[in-house]
């Protein structure tokens, strides 16, 4: 009370004073040092009648500042300032490193921040043309048999007594059973999955210079650094030795496998005077298809075509492109690659 009754008489004071003939920046400057003075008084003397709790720490005070940090805010301040080890050192290591989806990890890579033209095209377009398509309605509570794999395999005819306790046979072309087709839902749309550029180099037999020529039109084109193929055996017909560095190859996926298709098929097919398309039989019976272009062909790639006096004509090899689907037989993989733009010729075989 004394407090307010002294701020009080202050403003009294100062209002008298103008009256007595003050000057305005005479009056400012009164009225502020005394609020100044008064909030100071007010906020070091608190109120009699309150009661101040102290924490309860066996009978000493402990300092509180609201502005240090806790315990939880440091650990995660700190988990995102240490830098992860440079080496894994086991399992067992008491420091690990961190997920690559982290962002203090070494292997973090930030985005998608969007994504390619033609897999836009494929999410909006595509996807749902294919399903509407190939839809195969299953009624609530169908139950599917369930195929026994030996219902998959040849049994032996017993036209000879050595036929007898054989196992089962694979197909006919091979050993490898084919992927099952499964009913067509949501789940499993067929779609792009990856991308593999190779190239055979006949001149690195005699020449290394045509196998780093090839690594450069291979990363070129694909932006991810080539692998380096030996030969596993030695073929004396064609001068191939073994372990020497005949081949590179490069597989991407994600954005880089949706931006090369684009760029296949928007810009380098186009160009290709009189292209008859990829033919009808290419496929694995996996959903995967390849195709080639020939060293002409290459240079129509735009990564090529801009820089196209960096590379010797005479050494710019042919690639072997097979592109990767979640398809399961080549006839859905043919599909997808026709609704991307790619053409097809001949007799199709599925």
């Amino acid at each position: 009370m004394a407090l307010r009754n002294s701020a009080s008489s202050l403003l009294i004071s100062a209002r008298s004073s103008i009256l007595g003939g003050l000057t305005r920046s005479a009056w400012c400057s009164t009225s502020v040092s005394a609020l100044r003075s008064y909030a100071t008084e007010s906020a070091a003397a608190p109120p009699a009648d309150a009661a101040i709790d102290l924490p309860k720490t066996g009978g000493r005070i402990r300092k509180i500042s609201a502005s240090s940090p806790s315990k939880t805010s440091l650990r995660a301040k700190a988990k995102y300032q240490v830098r992860p080890p440079r080496y894994y050192r086991g399992p067992l290591h008491p420091i690990q490193p961190p997920k690559p989806s982290a962002p203090n990890s070494r292997e973090f890579i930030p985005g998608p921040f969007g994504r390619e033209r033609l897999e836009d095209h494929y999410h909006n377009t595509i996807a749902p043309d294919f399903l509407t398509l190939t839809y195969t309605h299953l009624p609530p509570g169908t139950q599917t048999a369930k195929r026994d794999i030996k219902q998959r395999l040849r049994e032996w005819d017993d036209s000879s007594p050595y036929h007898k306790n054989r196992p089962l046979r694979g197909p006919r072309g091979g050993d490898t059973l084919r992927l099952l087709n499964k009913p067509r839902t949501f789940r499993n749309v067929p779609k792009l999955t990856g991308v593999t550029v190779h190239s055979m180099v006949k001149g690195a037999l005699e020449d290394n210079g045509y196998l780093a020529i090839a690594g450069m039109v291979v990363q070129s084109i694909t932006g991810v650094r080539a692998t380096v193929h030996k030969a596993r055996r030695s073929v004396a017909p064609f001068g191939l030795r073994e372990k020497k560095p005949v081949a590179v190859s490069s597989t991407f996926k994600g954005p880089l496998a949706w931006r090369f298709m684009s760029s296949l098929v928007d810009v380098v097919m186009p160009k290709i005077k009189e292209y008859p398309g990829v033919k009808g039989s290419s496929g694995d019976s996996s959903g995967n298809i390849s195709f080639g272009f020939t060293p002409d062909q290459v240079t129509l790639f735009p990564e090529i075509e801009v820089n196209y006096d960096m590379y010797p004509p005479k050494m710019i090899p042919g690639i072997h492109v097979t592109v990767h689907t979640s398809a399961t037989n080549d006839k859905d993989a043919r599909k997808l690659l026709q609704a991307f733009g790619v053409p097809f010729y001949g007799k199709i075989v599925d």
